[in-house]
């Protein structure tokens, strides 16, 4: 009776451990597979709860400063400079080397010499340069003559880009779908407007393709407008003897030429005019022989005469 009483107690002790073991078991088991799942800052947040909220702040500040990505603006710059120099020459020469090294293009080039009424001898100069050396061609030419004014505009132009680009993108899968219909076309009426509105779309398609290679070519190269004025001194050299002697000379012959054409166009005027001349000048003459025949001392008789 006594073994039979102890059995089942050893049975329930038994059972009792290692029941008590198995729990022990899954418990841990669960703990280092939780602490596996959690990132480092996750569990150590769960191993000390009390640094949890200053590491929370830090990762928010950490994903504020974080910079956002924009997309460049595609700009087309215009720059232009005004300078005075003491010789356009020798600075247009100047210029020609500056473009060589910026790897810029000569688009545009006008001179003008003195003249009476503007004794500055002038040039303008169109300039493309790429975008990035704008500046540094600016600063380069700056160093020629003395800057009378300078100016940079620039115009985004990406909104355009897009666009463009969209309706080139909508345009070549139409192209594409049109190319599958006339395949698959039938009749030759329809194959006739099909090809026609392919037509179209492909026109449509090459000017939109000219127009965003355009753009892109401004925004790629910049333009400069260069304004060059030489400088006046305040004496101006006195012609030499001979120049004066030649300028005389010619200035009386010329005035002699225009004399003797005056005298040329008033006889002609005279000749055409003459009939007109010839009939003002019988009425004078009649006038003056009827004034000198009505006159009272010519019609006073010889006998009027006498007796006085």
């Amino acid at each position: 009776m006594y073994a039979s009483a102890k059995l089942p107690r050893t049975s329930v002790l038994f059972a009792s451990t290692l029941l008590g073991g198995l729990i022990f078991t899954s418990c841990a088991s669960s703990h280092q597979l939780a602490n596996k799942q959690l990132p480092p800052m996750a569990a150590d947040s769960a191993a000390n709860p009390a640094s949890a909220p200053a590491r929370e702040s830090s990762l928010s500040q950490k994903v504020e400063a974080a910079p956002i990505a924009r997309s460049r603006p595609q700009l087309i710059k215009k720059a232009a400079i005004s300078l005075t120099v003491n010789s356009v020459d020798k600075t247009i020469d100047a210029v020609s080397q500056i473009i060589n090294q910026q790897q810029g293009d000569l688009i545009g080039l006008k001179q003008q010499q003195p003249k009476n009424d503007n004794p500055r001898y002038t040039a303008t100069i169109q300039l493309r340069i790429p975008e990035n050396r704008l500046e540094p061609t600016l600063e380069e030419i700056a160093k020629l003559g003395t800057v009378n004014s300078r100016n940079i505009t620039a115009e985004d132009v990406g909104d355009r880009l897009v666009d463009f680009q969209a309706r080139l993108t909508n345009l070549q899968k139409t192209e594409a779908n049109l190319q599958k219909i006339m395949d698959r076309a039938g009749s030759v009426r329809d194959v006739l407007s099909v090809a026609q509105e392919l037509s179209n779309v492909r026109q449509t398609i090459e000017q939109i393709d000219a127009q965003l290679k355009n753009l892109k070519n401004q925004v790629a190269y910049s333009t400069i407008t260069l304004n060059l004025e030489a400088a006046v001194s305040t004496t101006s050299p006195q012609p030499a003897f001979g120049l004066q002697v030649q300028e005389t000379w010619n200035n009386s012959t010329h005035s002699l030429s225009a004399f003797s054409v005056g005298l040329l166009k008033l006889g002609i005027w005279l000749i055409v005019y003459s009939p007109y001349l010839l009939i003002f000048a019988a009425l004078i003459y009649g006038f003056n022989r009827w004034r000198r025949n009505h006159s009272p001392r010519l019609t006073q008789t010889p006998e009027s005469t006498r007796s006085d």
